[in-house]
């Protein structure tokens, strides 16, 4: 068998394609969930603690350049090292709420699954059809 038609038969089975289907699913999921972290809850979260914004939060670690504003975006470019413990705390906040909306996914997957299997009733055993069968040829 070919490398080729090796791959091909690789690549078409189902479960590859499931992979495929939820890594770039999830990727748009990540997307969105980033999205709302640092759009809506960080501002938020900042607004209440006292209007302090999450993405300047951060210790430079060398002299800042003169005339540089001092932003985490123009130390970055920049190049100062620095502690960015605001952006830190931003992803760990992504982190967990993705970790908790894959959570509540998998949970009600196996809601369903359990659901599924009580519906299908177990096969009888072997033994027992037989014995059934053995009792019903002496009852005639």
């Amino acid at each position: 068998m070919s490398i080729a038609s090796e791959f091909k038969q690789f690549a078409l089975k189902g479960n590859v394609m499931d992979l495929a289907v939820g890594v770039i699913i999830g990727a748009a999921f990540g997307k969105i969930v980033e999205s709302l972290v640092g759009d809506i809850i960080m501002p938020l979260i900042g607004k209440v603690i006292g209007s302090v914004d999450f993405t300047n939060m951060f210790v430079a670690l060398a002299a800042i350049p003169e005339g540089n504003v001092g932003t985490y975006a123009a130390l970055k470019a920049a190049g100062v090292p620095m502690l960015a413990y605001g952006n830190f705390l931003t992803i760990v906040i992504n982190f967990a709420i993705l970790a908790f909306v894959i959570f509540m996914l998998v949970k009600q997957m196996n809601r369903l699954k359990k659901a599924e299997e009580a519906a299908v009733p177990a096969p009888t055993p072997e033994d027992v059809v037989l014995l059934r069968e053995i009792r019903d040829a002496l009852k005639k």
